[in-house]
C-alpha cells in the first residue's frame, strides 16, 4: 500500500498544448483566454519538445527594447519556449511531485508515461490532495501529554489564534 496517492489521481488531462510553429500572440490570446500560466508544446507527433510559460512570453519584450515594442513578424512558440523540459512519471506520488516543486521553483510539470504526455501536475492540484489527506492517527508521545506543543505565536494568523 502506498503512503500518498499518486499524481495521476490529481493530474489535469484535458491540456491546452501548442505547437513550436504558432504564433506566439496566439499563444499568448489561449494563456489570457483560459487563465493558465503555461502550458506544453509538442511536435506534430505529439511528442513533448517544450513549455510555454508567462515568463517566456515576458521575454518576447524585453529582447525586443530597440523597436520600444514587441516586433510585429510573426515569432513562433518555438523561439520562445523552455526546450529543457522537466517531467515527472505517471507512476510517482504527490510527495515525489511536491518535492520536486521545492527544489526545481517549477509551477507545473508535464506527466510522461512511456514518453507520452498523458497530463500535467501543477502545484495547486498538490495542494488540493493534501486539503484531503488526514492522519491516519494522531499521536501524542506520553510526554507531552497535557502539554502538547502550541503553534508559536509569530506563526499563527488571525484566524489560527488559539481563544
Amino acid at each position: 500500500m502506498k503512503l500518498y496517492p499518486p499524481i495521476t489521481d490529481y493530474m489535469a488531462t484535458k491540456l491546452v498544448t501548442f505547437l513550436p510553429d504558432m504564433d506566439i500572440r496566439e499563444a499568448i490570446d489561449i494563456l489570457l483566454k483560459k487563465k493558465i500560466s503555461g502550458a506544453p508544446v509538442l511536435d506534430a507527433s505529439g511528442q513533448l519538445i517544450g513549455m510555454l510559460s508567462e515568463a517566456d512570453c515576458l521575454r518576447i519584450l524585453i529582447e525586443g527594447p530597440y523597436n520600444h515594442e514587441p516586433s510585429s513578424a510573426k515569432i513562433k512558440v518555438g523561439d520562445y519556449m523552455s526546450g529543457r523540459v522537466k517531467h515527472i512519471e505517471s507512476s510517482k506520488t504527490i510527495l515525489d511531485a511536491a518535492y520536486e516543486f521545492v527544489h526545481s521553483g517549477y509551477k507545473r510539470l508535464p506527466v510522461l508515461e512511456e514518453g507520452r504526455l498523458v497530463g500535467q501536475v501543477s502545484r495547486v492540484d498538490i495542494l488540493r490532495a493534501i486539503q484531503k489527506m488526514t492522519p491516519a492517527v494522531k499521536h501524542i508521545p506520553d510526554s507531552w501529554r497535557g502539554r502538547e506543543p502550541a503553534m508559536p505565536t509569530y506563526k499563527q494568523t488571525f484566524y489560527g489564534k488559539n481563544s
